[in-house]
Parts: C-alpha cells; sequence; structure tokens
C-alpha cells in the first residue's frame, strides 16, 4: 500500500458477527501497516472483543457505534426501509460520506445490495450493479459474474458486467486484456437464448477482448479470465462449484480414513494434500465486488472465518488502490461516446 486508506466494516454481520470480524480487522491491521479500519456496531459489544487489543493500533483501529443489525433472513425491502441505523447501512453511510473509502459486509446479501445500491447510486451509464468474485481455474483463478444480484438480464445488462469485470481484471490482475466469454449451453453460434445472443453481438462489435461463447466447464480451464452470465445461472454455477468442493473434501478424508493401509497412503500424500487444499482453499477466495457502484463495497461470504474474512478486506484494499469505481465510470463514458459517433 503507497498510503493509507481506511475501510469500514460491518462488524455485526454474517453468522459469526465480531466473533471472526474482530479478529480478522486485528490481523489484517498488523499485516497493512497503512490501513485503517472502523469497525462498525454495537460499541460495548466490540469493545468487549476487542479488549485492549486495539491500544496496539492507536487510532488505526476504531469504533462507531449502530443500534441495529441485520439478520440473515431478513428482507432487503424492510432492512433498507425500517433499518436505518443498522451496522451494514451505518457502514455503508461512511463509504458516501467520504470517510471511509470502502465497505465490507458479511451480512445479508440481499440487502447489502440493495441497501448500497439506495445509499451510494449507480455510477452514470450502469443500469444495475453486479456481483463479481474469482473462483480457481486450472491456471489461477477467473472472475464470475453475475452472481445473484440479477435475475432477469438484457443483453445490455449482459454487456455492461462485461464492461465492468472488465475494468476490475484490468485493474487488479494488471491485465490490460483479459479474456471475456460468454456463458452459453454450447460455443456455437446458433445456441442459447435471444439476450445472450444479442450481448454477444455487442461484445463482438466492442473493443473488449470477447472470445465468444463458453461453457460451464471453462470457468476452471484457464482458457478465459471473465464468465459472463445473468445472477440466475451466476448463482446456481456458484453455489454448485461450492458444493462440488465440500464433498470432494468429505469424500478425499474419507477415502483416507477407512482402514490401517489407507491412513499410510494418506500420511505419505499429505504434503500433495496440503498443498492441494492451500491452493483451492475457499477462504483464498472469499469477497465478492458490488461492481457499478459510486463506491466499493465487498460481500464476504456469511460464514466467513478469520482468515476468509480479512482476504475479503485485501479485495477491498486492492480495489480502493486500483480506484476501480473510476475507471469503470469512464470505459462506460467512453463506450457511450463510441455510440453516439457511430
Amino acid at each position: 500500500m503507497t498510503q493509507k486508506l481506511t475501510i469500514a466494516l460491518d462488524a455485526m454481520g454474517g453468522d459469526h458477527g465480531p466473533e471472526v470480524i474482530v479478529p480478522a480487522a486485528l490481523e489484517s491491521a498488523k499485516n497493512n501497516p497503512d490501513l485503517s479500519l472502523i469497525l462498525v456496531g454495537d460499541e460495548t459489544v466490540l469493545r468487549q472483543h476487542l479488549g485492549g487489543a486495539a491500544e496496539r493500533f492507536g487510532n488505526r483501529v476504531t469504533v462507531h457505534h449502530a443500534s441495529e443489525i441485520v439478520e440473515m433472513h431478513e428482507s432487503p425491502a424492510k432492512v433498507l426501509r425500517n433499518k436505518k441505523d443498522s451496522s451494514m447501512r451505518v457502514a455503508i453511510n461512511l463509504v458516501k460520506e467520504g470517510v471511509a473509502a470502502a465497505c465490507v459486509s458479511a451480512g445479508n446479501t440481499g440487502a447489502l445490495m440493495a441497501t448500497a445500491k439506495f445509499v451510494l447510486k449507480t455510477l452514470p451509464g450502469v443500469d444495475r450493479p453486479a456481483i463479481i468474485t474469482a473462483v480457481p481455474s486450472k491456471t489461477g483463478h477467473t472472475h464470475v459474474l453475475d452472481l445473484g444480484a440479477n435475475v432477469d438480464c438484457s443483453a445490455e445488462h449482459l454487456f455492461q458486467f462485461a464492461v465492468m469485470g472488465y475494468e476490475l481484471v484490468r485493474a487488479v490482475e494488471d491485465n490490460e486484456q483479459p479474456r471475456v466469454g460468454l456463458l452459453n449451453i454450447g460455443e456455437e453460434e446458433i445456441k442459447g437464448n435471444e439476450q445472450v445472443k444479442q450481448a454477444a453481438r455487442l461484445l463482438a462489435d466492442s473493443h473488449l477482448n470477447f472470445v465468444g461463447y463458453v461453457e460451464g466447464d471453462d470457468i476452471f480451464s484457464g482458457n478465459v479470465d471473465i464468465v459472463v452470465t445473468d445472477g440466475f445461472v451466476g448463482n446456481v454455477a456458484l453455489k454448485t462449484i461450492e458444493g462440488l468442493a465440500k464433498m470432494l473434501g468429505r469424500s478425499i478424508k474419507t477415502e483416507f480414513e477407512k482402514n490401517v493401509f489407507t491412513k499410510l497412503a494418506g500420511l505419505i500424500a499429505f504434503p500433495v494434500l496440503r498443498a492441494f487444499k492451500r491452493r483451492y482453499d475457499p477462504r483464498r477466495y472469499n469477497g465478492a465486488s458490488l461492481l457499478g457502484l459510486r463506491g466499493i463495497v465487498i460481500k464476504s461470504h456469511g460464514n466467513a472465518d478469520c482468515l476468509a474474512f480479512s482476504n475479503a478486506i485485501q479485495i477491498a484494499v486492492k480495489e480502493v488502490e486500483k480506484a476501480v469505481p473510476t475507471r469503470i465510470s469512464e470505459r462506460v463514458a467512453s463506450i457511450f461516446a463510441e455510440r453516439k459517433t457511430a
């Protein structure tokens, strides 16, 4: 980090709240000397979890009181209407006010998106925000969007998602020409619904590095950097990936625990298994960006542990450093200018 920055944390959100978020904040502050963190939530509760630890960081770890908590099951509309002093909303307000450069929350996804969109608004030219995250691939990782913010999407929406994802990856990966693929049921031009076909035409006519249609297995192939789809398909794909990873982990463990011989084989294979687990550890991919807003908001998995939430904080740090919203805004403006002169 080259300059000091401040990030607001919804310290009451998620399945574990302060039990995970406070230790993650302290660990992030320890590892990033130029980072300041604001823990937003019930001041009494947060100070109990902090104990005397915050004193080591001076004013780099502070508490901002918020009297309400957004529960994981609550309706986004009700949260937006009735919980104006929730830790989630107050943290987002700090971004709007310029007190914090970004917000990180493990809270209710629908409520977070609704609140962030209401408070921060979308960037000029962006119709809908989208959720994007990285998933592991054969050669590193692939960014996928939208992951559930927009169930029904037009071709124009898919095109905007591609533009936003393109600028994010260019910024955070230092990849000037990321490969963009449009998720479809086949690679042939005749396949897909009308929205996907229209989006493909828009992408083909753009200056993005569009490689065409991709199928589900291309998410992991390493042949594409960004996969674009609607929120319905994207969310199903993400949950399928998470479920498969859990099943494989349990199955491998069960096989090695069958008898004394398999346990011995497990001991021999332990270094390989440990490296495999580390490479594909979902905690190291935790942190989804809400793209298209006039501010940076990162969604952590609700059941994130300290390592996972710390990773979400680091994603926020990188997006601030790379000025992702500004880059997206500039790219969208240039596309509008191109369309007017076409």
